[in-house]
């Protein structure tokens, strides 16, 4: 037994690599094989995990926290044949270097999150609610270490217990909240900037704290030790400010737009948040500290943070961050808390974290004349916890402020309190999504001279110069100001770390371009800045940032909170220099379709085959052939008036098609004449008189009978030279391809859009909107 004691007390060292099994060697009895397994295990666990937790719509860190945990000794963990295989005592260096490490470049880049100048600016409320979100739950936490002092940790000492217990009480998740919001759609609503300005303030308070809590937990008693401590940290913090600040400012500076960013600054800078960490681990404040600093001073600015978030997050993030709580889940033993005290405590910490969070962010919100939905949501929010929790808890544990018991209290506390957030807002906080009912929701309108809103959408660089053409084209000769277009910027929100930073454009949703208060540039909408300053039309960007399984809500519900008539989609197919079209991914694809059934008003699917070229065309130089094929119904009727108004650019030749059956026959070619609405064929004719009435020397109309599918196509393919077919989706017509993928193009504007028709005609697939067809609106509309 003594043996075994001192085999437990300092196992033997592990060689990095085997000699193979055949040479009778076991890979788990070796560094290198067993950390290979340990990475392979912990990444599939959390992300099955993950997957699960996804409809619960709960951010991915309560997963991989749950899968930590059942790791550990509290559920597999139990069984000592897989502990001692898996997760050796011996091997547990390699992995809890690894970990530290991961975690180390991880809060390098929530540091490169924080923007300190926002912080300067938060306004008087967010500070307010930040200062009662840190302060209320602090006092009540020291309340709570009397009570855990004198119960579960008898002995601990007493000032780091109190200063941690605080600490861990009071702690926000920055990054953790920032995904919440953006799930719950409430990133650009007044409660989430609120939110984020606060819980951005609470994660540098928290930090400060954390550096004194660790300077205070020193083995040395001495409070002199302590203040050195922290005098040391407060001059490394200046060093960086002073010394390093310049130094990475001057890369950033160097590294132009464009152009690849130097290998050799990118190491220099890795270099300093390792060089970094290794300072303050040596001051006594943990190394995590360092690596947090360099990643606040480092300029947000340019090219090089985004080069340098790519190079790292997803090898940390993805799989060296879950290693962390691997490591923390192996301490967590869900065994310790038994009894009814330890039960008992367990609600108590809970109680005390939830009702000093809620309640002092609450009252303070009713205090600055926030309404009591809009405070409550805010309270639950701010109660988020997340990793930085998780590292307090574990360095508590490392530096045996901490025991067992408590530990586990605390890390159960942080899964609670973060896991209830997201089922608690959605029940106290809907965004109201109601709106008052407007009128020109198609371009097919009796007031032609009325204002004409387009939302354009888009997620590449490569499908802007169309739309910008496309806009362009649609302006006609009509007063000054009578084009309004919104730039929407679709980003997908990952569970990638640099997603947070794409909140910060998120700020800047409908701001004119020159407005200066602008965070950042976003460089996809430069094009658009330089047309709005080329021409007379007004031009708002705008920006959703949401999952791609939810975007089409944040562009349905923008598009009638801007009262346009049009919106814009890219298709998600581009053409290849070969002529073939290659797709961006289905699930721009389930976008449109999804933005197809729902939207409020008439939706345009912009097939790009590079209308105008690569790049802007001027007004002057606008030079183009556009065919609208006709067969009738309210889509082509749509697809006419979008054409007649782009026939009214000097630079542009309208052709309008209309196709007739031969006598007995119809367009949809199943032997039997065409049985449809009278009303449908008298709107058809009305609004051809209509167009006969108003049309100009550049716009032309003819009639072609045909008598089957083939003569159809022989007609389309004789207008292929065309510049842009408009087309409506959904004409009474046979569909002119055996076999689509797109049913969101219809039967024509399949044909019109497949690889063999043509390499140089683009489509316009217009659906004009039906009130009656749009069951479940988004947005609920007042009645007057």
């Amino acid at each position: 037994m003594a043996t075994t004691n001192a085999t437990m007390a300092c196992p033997a060292q592990m060689k990095a690599t085997s000699n193979g099994s055949f040479q009778g060697d076991s890979p788990l009895d070796y560094a290198l094989p067993l950390i290979i397994l340990q990475i392979c295990l912990v990444v599939c666990f959390t992300r099955t995990l993950t997957f699960f937790f996804k409809p619960l719509r709960q951010p991915r860190v309560i997963a991989e926290i749950i899968g930590g945990i059942l790791l550990g000794p509290s559920a597999l963990g139990r069984s000592e044949k897989f502990l001692h295989n898996v997760f050796p005592q011996r091997g547990m260096t390699v992995l809890d270097t690894l970990a530290n490490i991961g975690l180390l470049f991880f809060l390098f880049l929530v540091g490169l999150e924080l923007d300190i100048r926002a912080i300067r600016r938060t306004g008087k409320k967010a500070l307010a609610i930040a200062v009662a979100g840190i302060s209320v739950p602090f006092i009540l936490g020291i309340g709570t270490s009397v009570v855990l002092r004198a119960t579960v940790s008898k002995g601990a000492n007493h000032g780091p217990f109190l200063v941690f217990m605080g600490v861990a009480l009071s702690i926000t998740a920055f990054p953790v909240l920032a995904r919440i919001l953006a799930e719950l759609k409430l990133l650009t609503t007044d409660v989430g900037r609120m939110a984020m300005s606060a819980a951005a303030v609470n994660d540098v308070v928290a930090w400060i704290l954390l550096a004194l809590a660790i300077a205070l937990s020193g083995n040395d008693t001495s409070p002199l030790v302590s203040i050195w401590v922290l005098l040391c940290g407060v001059a490394f913090v200046v060093f960086a400010v002073v010394v390093l600040r310049p130094a990475l400012d001057l890369m950033a500076r160097r590294s132009l737009e464009g152009e690849p960013v130097s290998e050799l600054y990118i190491c220099v800078t890795l270099s300093l948040v390792l060089a970094a960490g290794f300072i303050t681990d040596t001051i006594g404040i943990h190394a995590l500290f360092g690596a947090f600093v360099v990643g606040i001073v480092m300029p947000k600015d340019g090219p090089f943070a985004g080069v340098l978030i790519e190079k790292i997050e997803d090898l940390v993030s993805g799989l060296f961050l879950p290693l962390y709580f691997v490591s923390s889940g192996l301490k967590t033993n869900v065994a310790t808390i038994s009894g009814a005290q330890s039960w008992g405590l367990l609600v108590l910490v809970i109680f005390t974290a939830c009702f000093g969070k809620i309640v002092g962010t609450l009252v303070v919100s009713l205090i600055v004349k926030i309404p009591l939905r809009e405070a409550a949501a805010l309270g639950f929010l701010m109660n988020t916890k997340g990793l930085v929790e998780l590292i307090v808890l574990n360095i508590g544990k490392d530096r045996k402020v901490l025991n067992d018991q408590t530990f586990a209290i605390l890390v159960l506390m942080a899964l609670f309190t973060t896991f209830i957030t997201t089922p608690i807002v959605m029940a106290v906080y809907k965004p109201a999504r109601k709106g008052a009912s407007y009128k020109h929701r198609t371009v097919q309108r009796k007031d032609q001279d009325s204002e004409l809103r387009i939302l354009a959408c888009f997620h590449s660089t490569g499908s802007i110069p169309t739309m910008i053409n496309l806009i362009e084209s649609s302006r006609g000769t009509r007063p000054r100001g009578r084009l309004c277009v919104y730039a929407m910027h679709l980003m997908e929100l990952s569970e990638r770390s640099s997603a947070i930073l794409m909140v910060h454009k998120a700020r800047n949703n409908g701001l004119p371009f020159w407005n200066k208060n602008r965070d950042s540039k976003d460089h996809m909408v430069i094009a658009f800045e330089a047309y709005h300053q080329l021409s007379s039309v007004s031009v708002r960007p705008m920006t959703a940032i949401s999952a791609l399984t939810s975007i089409h809500e944040d562009i349905c519900t923008s598009a009638h909170q801007k009262r346009v008539a049009m919106i814009l989609l890219p298709f998600h197919k581009h053409q290849r220099v070969d002529g073939v079209m290659e797709s961006f991914g289905h699930s721009f694809h389930l976008v449109n379709q999804r933005v197809l059934r729902y939207a409020p008003c008439t939706v345009g699917i912009v097939v790009d085959r590079g209308l105008g070229g690569a790049t802007q065309v001027p007004s002057s130089d606008v030079s183009y052939t556009i065919v609208v094929p006709f067969f009738g119904g309210q889509d082509d009727r749509e697809a006419l008036a979008y054409g007649q108004r782009m026939g009214e650019h000097p630079g542009i030749i309208l052709s309008v098609v209309k196709f007739v059956a031969s006598q007995g026959k119809s367009l949809m070619m199943d032997g039997q004449p065409r049985n449809i609405l009278k009303e449908e064929d008298d709107a058809d004719e009305l609004f051809i008189k209509e167009f006969h009435a108003s049309k100009n020397e550049s716009m032309s109309f003819e009639e072609r009978v045909v008598g089957s599918k083939q003569e159809i196509v022989a007609a389309l393919t004789s207008l292929g030279r065309c510049n842009l077919f408009i087309v409506g989706r959904n004409p009474p017509v046979v569909s002119l391809v055996d076999r689509s993928d797109c049913p969101e193009l219809g039967p024509v504007g399949s044909f019109l859009a497949s690889s063999g028709f043509s390499t140089a005609a683009s489509v316009l697939v217009v659906q004009q909107y039906d009130p009656t067809a749009n069951l479940h609106p988004l947005v609920d509309e007042d009645v007057a």
